[in-house]
């Protein structure tokens, strides 16, 4: 690929993750329910991303809660948890730091399987903390099926999204009056 052409695909990326970041933060302006907020922001990671699944992980009441999937198993919605010590996510959010892993993500040792969850049989994951404040409020997951190398880009992007999704439930807290709320009761509508 000539120097021009490479410039112009950086470029053309560079202007396709600010229209992403631009359309996340576009969310944080509209009244909508933050179950619609997660669908959008699944959507637009997904778009982005190029990826096949993008689940999103909130903490409540110490435990990681999933609310919010592209493609979400019946049943798995507000109800499958899994503690800080459990899994690929847990351990994101524990230890507050990004994964990438390019192939048989279902391998690694940190690896918690749910049967119910299709995904987990997806061969590369990258997994960012979802950041409020300096403490993890949540992790949200990107998957693919084939092999993948993440880019540099692509972690950045996920890091950024993470934490603006922090700044989202900041404001649904604020908006819901009571800062102490957990995250059960304002996403109890999507189940």
């Amino acid at each position: 690929m000539s120097k021009v052409k490479e410039l112009e695909s950086q470029l053309d990326r560079a202007q396709q993750q600010l229209r992403l970041f631009q359309k996340v933060s576009r969310l944080m302006a509209k009244e909508l329910s933050l179950k619609q907020i997660l669908a959008s922001i699944n959507a637009l990671v997904l778009e982005f991303m190029h990826g096949d699944s993008c689940l999103l992980y909130l903490l409540d009441k110490g435990d990681l809660l999933l609310c919010s999937s592209n493609n979400p198993s019946p049943g798995t919605l507000g109800s499958l948890r899994l503690r800080m010590d459990e899994g690929l996510t847990g351990w994101v959010a524990r230890e507050r730091r990004l994964v990438a892993i390019s192939k048989e993500a279902y391998l690694d040792p940190r690896f918690k399987n749910f049967a119910e969850l299709p995904e987990d049989q997806y061969e590369a994951f990258l997994s960012a903390p979802i950041i409020a404040r300096h403490k993890v409020v949540g992790v949200i997951n990107v998957q693919v099926r084939k092999p993948h190398i993440f880019s540099g880009e692509e972690m950045e992007t996920l890091t950024t999204v993470g934490e603006q999704v922090g700044v989202l439930l900041t404001l649904a807290r604020l908006e819901a009056k009571s800062p102490q709320e957990d995250i059960g009761t304002l996403v109890s509508a999507l189940a």
